[in-house]
């Protein structure tokens, strides 16, 4: 088993944004020319998840409205916040829920994506960030 490790970073806006990495994978992966790989998307940090959606524009107004009932952003006590004062406990439960990393066949040199399925970075923070994405080819 071989393991290659790449990485970028992404500039997020904070506040359930939602950015479409997927050629910035693609481009990791296929730069090294393979036919059979699993591929690991991670990303670093408690308040930010990796997924998968169908990026287009109604359903980038449906995710955050569903994310909404479950963990909003204002009117909600959290204990979070009442020990870090920072405002931010809903981002680590949207967090919590969507996950930080999700995995795709490379099989025949393509990453098996469905042909409306992307790879996303949703960023729940209530600031800017710079995000750090890991992708770990395993072969």
């Amino acid at each position: 088993m071989t393991v290659i490790n790449e990485k970028f970073t992404i500039n997020t806006q904070g506040f359930t944004d939602i950015i479409d990495i997927t050629q910035k994978v693609k481009n990791a992966v296929y730069s090294h020319s393979l036919q059979s790989a699993v591929v690991h998307v991670y990303v670093a940090g408690s308040t930010v998840s990796i997924s998968n959606i169908e990026f287009e524009p109604g359903l980038l107004v449906d995710l955050p409205e569903a994310l909404e009932k479950f963990a909003p952003m204002q009117n909600q006590d959290y204990h979070h916040d009442a020990t870090w004062h920072d405002g931010n406990g809903y981002a680590h439960v949207r967090a919590s829920i969507v996950g930080n990393s999700t995995m795709v066949p490379l099989i025949d040199g393509a990453l098996q994506l469905g042909q409306w399925q992307q790879i996303v970075l949703i960023d729940f923070d209530n600031k800017a960030r710079t995000r750090t994405v890991y992708v770990q080819i395993v072969y």
